[in-house]
């Protein structure tokens, strides 16, 4: 139970606890290859290589490609998040409090969903220097060309995070603010999450970018097979008393891993703000 729960009492506070603003869940692993249901503490995704046709004589025989086959393992650790919830403090207010502290258990394990995610990103070895500029159309047109000089298939599942500052920067370029470039059909989350698709990548606001020395934001272009997320549990939440505490306890946990699959469907592209 947090020390400061008094400050919702009846008497201090409306009977409604407005919850502080934060990242609700997470933002990014609905983007990357998920591998859910992993059984034991590593999960192991296949990464292949590529083809080449060839022709062949007549009545020849025909030749194999001998595509290179390898793997990626991802270890899968445990994350708790649990809060006390004394008995005698629900009683002295008028909300919900264990289904309060369930959620936000809840919302901090997918904040480390993709903090996990963010820290494997961030350790492409493709990347783009600050350039004395936040995110300017040549970063975002070298960034398209980076990915099709790599064969980064161009098949939708390409994204790109950005900070809310990158955002504003990209309010500013007509090229993507502008109906004349980007319809209207191409807002697949008007009613809610920022984002919008131009270039062939999904763009989409998030607060939780790392900034390096100088302070800068570290933004990623992204294929969604270029990352694997392994699920060993999902999200689950649980409440029990405990007699000795006389509170209620309530814990959330997550088994999970992440790890870096295809180095060439990643790029970082830094932003002075």
């Amino acid at each position: 139970m947090s020390s400061t729960i008094s400050t919702a009492f009846i008497k201090q506070f409306e009977s409604e606890v407005h919850m502080a603003y934060q990242r609700m869940g997470s933002k990014l692993r609905g983007t990357i290859r998920t591998l859910n249901n992993v059984v034991g503490s590593q999960a192991r995704f296949q990464k292949t290589g590529t083809g080449e046709a060839v022709t062949k004589s007549r009545h020849g025989e025909v030749p194999v490609m001998d595509i290179s086959h390898s793997t990626v393992d991802v270890t899968v650790s445990d994350f708790y998040a649990a809060d006390y919830i004394d008995k005698l403090d629900e009683l002295k207010t008028n909300i919900d409090e264990r289904q309060v502290v369930a959620q936000n258990a809840a919302w901090a394990l997918g904040r480390k969903t993709d903090d996990q995610l963010t820290t494997v990103l961030d350790t492409t070895s493709n990347s783009q220097a600050v350039g004395g500029a936040g995110l300017s159309l040549a970063k975002a047109q070298l960034t398209f060309e980076n990915f099709g000089t790599r064969n980064v298939p161009d098949d939708g599942d390409r994204f790109w995070v950005v900070g809310h500052k990158q955002w504003t920067d990209l309010l500013d370029l007509t090229q993507f603010a502008s109906l004349d470039y980007v319809p209207a059909n191409e807002l697949p989350y008007s009613g809610g999450m920022t984002a919008k698709r131009w270039l062939g990548f999904m763009f989409y606001a998030f607060s939780g970018l790392p900034v390096d020395g100088s302070s800068d934001r570290k933004t990623f272009a992204y294929h969604r097979s270029s990352v694997g997320h392994a699920i060993g549990q999902d999200i689950v939440t649980e409440i029990n008393y405990i007699p000795e505490k006389v509170a209620h306890l309530a814990t959330s946990m997550m088994s999970m891993g992440a790890a870096m699959i295809d180095d060439n469907g990643v790029e970082e592209v830094i932003c002075d703000e």
